[in-house]
């Protein structure tokens, strides 16, 4: 296993150099021709040879606490019709306490067209009986993909090496079918886009820079439109890199209330050709339905 890292003196060379970095570059993938594309396709997802919906459903919003305060019947109602317009990806994590929640709205649904993403936080002792509780609180026998949950440190692959040898064992006997890391801060997300580890990185983008990457290690850290370029050029050596790229925050963890900062964000990360598929945490079927419209209509005029 691989963990190519970069010195610190790198790091701050490579994140001052890219003041005059485009938004776009021509590192990014180019959308097929000849059809039309939608927030419910099958899409590839980097190096990992797995396909998610290019639209998924997040059960983390504000801790998770929107998705509980549905309900079971909510919840499960919610799930049932994002399928039905054919999304298939479904996104939870231990701390959002969705796990079970999941289970239940699941139920029923063909295990083979399902995409399921967790998180493991921290570093338990014992990641893989971890990871089997998780299996067993959403009734799978194994879990699509497994991220590191919050990396912040520039050596989160060090500080949680115990995870990253039991998620590597997990897929090897084939209970887990890719790992990664969701990252919360700019050295943690440039020393993920480097690592020959990672499979799925999940990662914060929105053209105002609202709860983005920065380059002060604390997952909370106060962020800007003026942090976009450098979080873009990690992503960017990702995709260089056949990483598989996640795109969350969308919405702006909630902050975008009105109409036209979400058309904005959605147009913006839809049409960079940075990321494989986005991840929104809705409580409303009418959300579900602005969604994919906004996403749909930022395709089409790509």
């Amino acid at each position: 296993m691989s963990r190519k890292g970069i010195t610190r003196r790198q790091f701050i060379k490579g994140t001052a150099a890219l003041a005059g970095t485009a938004l776009l570059s021509s590192c990014a993938i180019p959308l097929p021709k000849g059809r039309k594309l939608t927030a419910a396709d099958q899409v590839p997802l980097g190096k990992t040879g797995l396909r998610l919906s290019r639209l998924g459903v997040g059960t983390g919003t504000i801790g998770g606490s929107i998705q509980r305060a549905l309900g079971a019947d909510g919840f499960n109602r919610l799930i049932r019709y994002a399928y039905d317009q054919g999304i298939t990806y479904f996104d939870t994590a231990e701390n959002y306490g969705t796990h079970t929640m999941v289970r239940e709205a699941i139920r029923g649904l063909p295990r083979e067209k399902l995409f399921i993403q967790s998180k493991m936080p921290g570093v338990p002792e014992k990641p893989l009986e971890v990871l089997d509780r998780y299996r067993k609180e959403m009734g799978v026998d194994y879990i699509d993909s497994l991220l590191v949950h919050c990396g912040v440190k520039a050596d989160w692959d060090e500080e949680r090496k115990r995870l990253l040898d039991a998620f590597e064992e997990a897929k090897a006997r084939n209970i887990i079918r890719a790992h990664g890391v969701s990252c919360h801060t700019l050295p943690a997300l440039t020393k993920a886009a480097r690592l020959d580890w990672v499979d799925v990185n999940l990662v914060r983008i929105n053209p105002q820079g609202a709860h983005i990457d920065t380059p002060v290690e604390s997952w909370d850290a106060e962020s800007n439109a003026s942090h976009l370029p450098a979080v873009l050029e990690q992503i960017k050596v990702m995709r260089q890199n056949h990483h598989g790229v996640i795109g969350m925050k969308i919405i702006g963890n909630g902050d975008f209330t009105n109409s036209e900062d979400r058309e904005k964000s959605i147009r913006f990360t839809m049409q960079s050709g940075l990321v494989d598929a986005v991840v929104i945490g809705f409580k409303s079927t009418e959300e579900i339905d602005e969604a994919i419209l906004r996403i749909n209509n930022a395709l089409a005029k790509s």
